[in-house]
């Protein structure tokens, strides 16, 4: 199913400051780019609609592959690109959204585990069937989101499911180049959203799990999307694996505080161990549609998940967005019905 929505903009020079090493600045994409589409899997999620905002906007022919059409209507709906409705799971409809590709950028996963769709499924498997689309497709250049961490060893179900995809990827023939973010904010984003949405709905006191001593190095969503496009605009990229993070190594107790700030009000933050923690998030596993937590996600907080050497200065030349009150903003939105209904699927 195709569902085009505006015609394409005509490519201009849209570059920013050149990288401080490596990686050189394209003014226009090459013939290859701009003849034929990219292919964006999880188009409409946060990180996949500011990927399709910017490589249009720098003159990319985009190709947006979504499950939902009515949610993407609404996320990327004003934005110049072709809407295709597909599974990444299904090899069919897969061969059909890769047709005629020149790139494929797959973004799309899961960090929350829910029926029907486990990590082994949508972030490890689904990986397979993408790559073979693409292979059939002749789509040989592929950027592929994995995540900071992630490793087909590790003992944490997430960072295995992307470690194995990432060992597909680089296993797969093509002219690849792997992302490792820390953790991504921004508006609708999976993890400060929770936070904000858990401060919305407790009362005075603040729990923070393991002390909230676990460490991120939060990169804004825009950030990333400039990544991918400059990813794309350079071949000293390809083969290349470059760990992203913002500017600043934060603590969860650091990230808590500047949330606080940005919504505008107040809690007593109170260490608590992860063993208290964990039997209340299990049975909110339990119960809720979608909980905002799951024990998996907890176990995490053990190992830190910060960029010693961080590729996004380094590398590609951008000064990161930093994890301020005043870009948290959107966080006000949150009301305690919100997050309520967040939890049963209503938002």
């Amino acid at each position: 199913m195709t569902a085009p929505l505006g015609g394409y903009t005509t490519p201009s020079d849209s570059s920013d400051s050149a990288a401080l090493t490596g990686v050189a600045e394209q003014p226009q994409p090459s013939e290859l780019f701009r003849d034929r589409p990219v292919v964006v899997t999880g188009a409409a999620g946060l990180v996949g609609s500011q990927v399709c905002r910017v490589l249009t906007d720098a003159g990319w022919k985009v190709r947006a592959v979504v499950r939902d059409i009515a949610g993407a209507t609404t996320r990327i709906g004003q934005i110049p690109v072709e809407i295709r409705v597909g599974d990444i799971r299904n090899a069919e409809s897969m061969r059909a959204a890769m047709a005629g590709g020149s790139a494929l950028v797959h973004l799309a996963a899961i960090a929350i585990e829910k029926s029907g769709e486990s990590y082994a499924d949508v972030n490890t498997d689904a990986t397979a069937v993408v790559l073979d689309a693409a292979r059939r497709a002749g789509v040989e250049r592929v950027i592929y989101m994995s995540q900071n961490g992630a490793d087909s060893s590790s003992p944490y179900d997430f960072l295995r499911s992307k470690g194995r995809a990432q060992d597909m990827v680089t296993a797969s023939g093509a002219k690849w180049t792997i992302l490792r973010p820390s953790v991504i904010f921004g508006p609708d984003d999976e993890f400060v959203n929770v936070l904000g949405r858990m401060v919305r709905l407790s009362p005075f006191v603040f729990p923070l799990p393991g002390g909230g001593t676990a460490r991120f190095q939060p990169i804004a969503a825009g950030d990333v999307a400039t990544v991918v496009r400059k990813a794309l605009s350079d071949n000293a990229t390809i083969g290349g694996s470059f760990s992203i993070g913002g500017s600043t190594p934060l603590t969860l107790r650091q990230m808590t505080e500047r949330i606080l700030v940005a919504m505008n009000t107040h809690r007593k933050l109170v260490g608590m161990p992860v063993s208290a923690v964990r039997p209340l998030v299990a049975a909110a596993q339990k119960l809720l549609p979608r909980p905002p937590l799951t024990t998996a996600l907890l176990d995490l907080l053990a190992i830190d998940n910060v960029i010693p050497e961080n590729d996004i200065t380094t590398v590609f030349g951008i000064v990161p967005v930093p994890f301020a009150p005043e870009e948290l903003l959107y966080l006000r939105k949150i009301t305690a019905g919100s997050a309520l209904g967040s939890m049963f699927g209503k938002s």
